[in-house]
């Protein structure tokens, strides 16, 4: 089959089984084989290049980005591999933050689609992107990989990579139907990604998961680096346009830097992606580095403003503990004299309750209900039932953008909209509000 067009690569690609859109489980037996033989039949690029790999409930994009500019930084050509994207598919697989362009992408499709012709072995649509992502970096002569794991990390089709660093953000509870119920089962899924020889690096003091990360270093002969502990995040304070941090790692002290995210977490995270990008190098970054990359870094739909007047706040939170995330880091980072309304969608496989409470409970004046463009979304209706069990005030609309119009309608240059609950729904919204337009497929 040839694949002349972009167009044509996507369309090739979308007929592949899509776990992100369509819930995952795991009723079969999982297996890495299928990714594992279709590298062997492509000369195994993966093996090409150290790599650092990195898992987490929440937080592992954003720390595999900070990684990736750090090392860029230190003149290292380095190949990123994250998920989901936003406006694009080629946004996840980047080299020193250039995603792949065109040309090259529908090129390394039509090797995958030549080389399952030949094996009769059909990938999913994330097996085969993780696939595309080794092989681009391969033909790039990257010095290193920093890859972010789909999903859980045992069986997540990464998980073929020799990491020399691996790193695990935190745990908490997400994905339970593939995963496990439990922080502990989820965890113990999560550190299949450490290696013998390797280090091993763990930012978050919950301890059922330093517990299962320590039992599973000690099988493997790893190194463990545990935060608060091994590296310490002295200081995690609120700054202007996002926060100041000072930082203890095994190699040097880094004091009041800036770092252009906004949230708690953005600077625990920014902490542990230090501490991973010296490990990998075997000594400290330098103030410079860490000074110059941190004040400019950019997390796209993760706590960030894209308007004013009113301000238009879009952040991925996802999950309960995403939620409660946002809920923590909206008072100080984005002060209002008006009123906040929030712009809300999700997914299933979360409980509904748990997202919205804490958000009622923030004080938002109202909501406005959508369901985010996915097979997977909770009707507008089954959102804003939610939120008037828990005291809110909610309108249901038949689109994000609707929602956003309706919320921008009624709010004055003074007042705040969030815009939260799936990144499917922040990509639809961003894009409206940037100008940004979709490329993926409708």
């Amino acid at each position: 089959m040839r694949l002349t067009s972009y167009a044509d690569a996507l369309t090739w690609l979308e007929s592949h089984v899509d776990y992100e859109r369509v819930a995952p489980n795991r009723q079969e037996i999982p297996t890495l084989q299928p990714v594992i033989d279709t590298l062997a039949m492509l000369a195994e690029p993966h093996h090409d290049y150290p790599a650092i790999h990195i898992t987490g409930t929440n937080g592992k994009g954003s720390t595999t980005t900070l990684i990736s500019a750090l090392l860029s930084a230190t003149g290292l050509r380095v190949g990123a591999f994250t998920s989901p994207d936003l406006h694009a598919v080629n946004e996840r697989i980047a080299v020193n933050s250039e995603p792949i362009d065109d040309e090259e992408f529908i090129a390394l499709i039509q090797r995958l689609s030549d080389v399952e012709s030949v094996s009769g072995i059909a990938l999913t649509r994330f097996e085969l992107l993780t696939v595309a992502a080794f092989l681009h970096f391969s033909d790039e002569g990257v010095d290193v990989a920093v890859v972010e794991v789909g999903l859980g990390g045992t069986w997540d089709s990464t998980n073929v990579i020799d990491s020399v660093v691996a790193v695990l953000t935190n745990v908490d509870l997400d994905h339970t139907a593939v995963l496990g119920p439990t922080i502990g089962a989820i965890a113990s899924d999560k550190v299949g990604i450490f290696r013998s020889d390797g280090v091993a690096i763990v930012g978050t003091t919950n301890a059922i998961v330093i517990e299962i990360a320590q039992r599973r270093v000690d099988e493997l002969g790893a190194d463990l680096w545990l935060i608060g502990e091994t590296f310490e995040l002295e200081q995690n304070e609120l700054a202007v346009g996002g926060r100041a941090i000072t930082l203890r790692t095994p190699f040097t002290r880094y004091d009041e830097v800036f770092v252009s995210l906004h949230g708690i977490h953005q600077g625990v995270n920014a902490a542990t992606a230090i501490v991973a990008a010296e490990a990998f190098l075997g000594r400290a970054l330098g103030d410079d580095i860490v000074t110059s990359t941190l004040a400019k870094a950019r997390m796209p739909g993760r706590m960030e403003l894209i308007s004013r007047k009113p301000m238009i706040v879009v952040d991925g939170a996802h999950n309960p503990a995403g939620v409660k995330a946002l809920v923590a880091t909206l008072d100080g980072a984005f002060h209002v004299a008006g009123e906040r309304r929030c712009v809300l969608g999700m997914l299933s496989g979360r409980d509904i309750d748990d997202m919205v409470e804490p958000l009622v409970t923030l004080g938002f004046t109202e909501f406005h209900c959508c369901a985010p463009h996915s097979t997977r979304a909770i009707s507008a209706s089954e959102v804003a039932n939610a939120i008037r069990r828990h005291g809110g005030v909610a309108f249901e609309h038949p689109s994000a953008i609707a929602a956003l119009a309706h919320a921008r309608e009624r709010s004055t240059d003074e007042d705040l909209i969030v815009v939260a609950g799936s990144l499917y729904l922040v990509a639809e919204v961003r894009g409206e509000v940037m100008r940004v337009r979709s490329r993926h497929l409708t």
